[in-house]
Parts: structure tokens; C-alpha cells; sequence
């Protein structure tokens, strides 16, 4: 498997049309006067958040001057990225689709720090569906369970042949807390320590003797991404949904606060040392 998915052909056809509008001399809002559409459709399609039609990109390359045969081909690229995805069948689940689990499968490096949950792609069916059913007591037993399917689901992105590199700060806290009872906690931890011991995963836990640190405002995720022209994107979690950042002041601040975090915590080996003993 690789991650070649839609939101990355999405993300990359957005980067090149920018930079060939750039090239081209326009600004956005010329562009959207010139061809009579919104400038917030432009902007969604050129940072990659919504897909472009395929007459989208004929119109916009015909104005950049852009010779047949990269047309054709660009052309392509967005029939490519307009197919769906597998998780698309769980649009209507509010915590990762279509736009986190796109990141997620587009990304080639994750950064997530995390404050009271065990992150999604570590925790266990037992542990997920105790989480689940806590924030949301008001779901049916059946919905909790496609919720499940689709957090185990996305943890298939660590056994592809090429997984993202992978780096989780866990906050000490997150172990303290008996979530779903001893049993299910115990079956955590040791899932824990199976994922810190695969080859793209890098675990570390900030222990509670660490103190006031730079991550202490919430918890967060930084989707990495291969090309330059595609920008990374900060993605804060709240229990009803995500907000996306992608300006690069922001993107410097959590990078940052990713940074300042590393210290604080325990090295790999002595987070282990801490999760094999809680």
C-alpha cells in the first residue's frame, strides 16, 4: 500500500495550480473576476480542500497558457482525486471524515500530542469504544460500533509497506486514567508498547513531574506532507470536530510547541519502562 490516495493527488493538484496562477501573474481575485466564480472556491481547491472538476482545471490552465499535453495530464490528476476514498462510507461519523482521515492517509509524517485520550491509532477496540461511549452517551450501541470500525480501521495506516513516521507525546495522565476498567487499561498499555516498538513509531510520555509545559493550552496533530508547495496542517481536536490550520505562523507556533515538548519528556525507552509499570 502506498499513499497515494485522493486527498494527496487533491492537495498536490492544488499546490501545482497556484503555482502556475503565481507564475501566471494573477492574484486569486483576479482569477475568480476573470472566470466569474467565487474566490473561496479557488482558495479551497488550490489548498487542496475541495476537488476540482476536471473542466475546473481546463479553464484555470487555458488561462495560464499551459500546453496540452500537462493539461491532459493535470486533467487526469483531478479525475483521480475526485474518487472516494474507503472511509467515505462513514461521512456522516463526525470525527475523521472525509477531511481528517484524508490528512491522515495523505501525510507522510503525524506529530500528535495528547492530553486525555490514548490517540486513535493506538487505542484498542475496548479502549476506543469506552472513549466513544463516554463523550457520546446519547448514541445508539450500533453507531458506537461503525465508530469503532472506523478508528480500527485508520490503524491499518501503520502496517502499510511506507507508514507515515509517526510521533506521539503522551501525557502521563492519559495512563493514570482508568478508562473502561483495570482490564481494558491493562490491554492498552501493553497495545502501547507493541506500536512504540514498530520501526515508524516514535512513543514518549511527559510525566506529571515534568510540570508547567508548552503544551498545556490542548491537545494536537501535525499532518506532515512530502512536496514543499503542500502545506502541512495543524488539526485541533474538540469532541465535535476538528479545526484545520494551515496558515504558516500557525504552523510555526505548534511546531514549536512540538519542539519545546520533546524535552520534557521521557526517551523512549524510559516512556516504556513507565507504561509496562502503570
Amino acid at each position: 500500500m502506498t499513499t497515494r490516495t485522493p486527498t494527496s493527488r487533491r492537495r498536490r493538484l492544488g499546490a501545482e495550480l497556484r503555482r502556475l496562477r503565481e507564475e501566471a501573474g494573477l492574484t486569486i481575485d483576479r482569477f475568480a473576476e476573470t472566470v466569474e466564480c467565487s474566490q473561496s472556491k479557488v482558495s479551497r481547491i488550490e489548498t487542496g480542500q475541495v476537488s476540482a472538476t476536471p473542466r475546473d482545471v481546463r479553464d484555470m490552465l487555458e488561462l495560464y497558457r499551459v500546453d496540452d499535453a500537462q493539461r491532459e495530464a493535470m486533467v487526469q490528476i483531478a479525475r483521480e482525486a475526485r474518487q472516494r476514498g474507503w472511509w467515505q462510507k462513514f461521512v456522516d461519523v463526525p470525527d475523521g471524515v472525509p477531511a481528517y482521515v484524508g490528512l491522515e492517509m495523505a501525510a507522510t509524517s503525524i506529530d500528535i500530542y495528547m492530553a486525555l485520550i490514548v490517540p486513535a491509532l493506538l487505542q484498542t477496540p475496548d479502549y476506543a469504544r469506552a472513549v466513544i461511549a463516554a463523550v457520546r452517551p446519547d448514541l445508539p450501541a450500533a453507531e458506537i460500533d461503525r465508530r469503532v470500525e472506523l478508528r480500527v480501521r485508520r490503524q491499518a495506516l501503520l502496517d502499510q509497506e511506507r507508514p507515515p513516521r509517526l510521533r506521539v507525546l503522551l501525557d502521563d495522565t492519559v495512563l493514570r486514567r482508568p478508562v473502561g476498567g483495570p482490564a481494558v487499561m491493562a490491554a492498552q498499555r501493553r497495545r502501547l508498547l507493541e506500536d512504540a516498538a514498530r520501526p515508524s513509531v516514535t512513543l514518549r510520555v511527559l510525566s506529571t513531574e515534568a510540570g508547567a509545559h508548552a503544551g498545556m493550552d490542548g491537545p494536537f496533530t501535525i499532518f506532515g506532507f512530502p512536496a514543499a508547495a503542500e502545506r502541512d496542517v495543524v488539526a485541533l481536536d474538540s469532541a465535535a470536530d476538528a479545526l484545520y490550520l494551515e496558515a504558516p505562523e500557525d504552523l510555526r507556533r505548534y511546531r514549536r510547541v512540538f519542539e519545546l515538548l520533546l524535552p520534557a519528556a521521557l526517551t523512549p525507552e524510559a516512556s516504556a519502562e513507565l507504561i509496562a509499570r502503570r
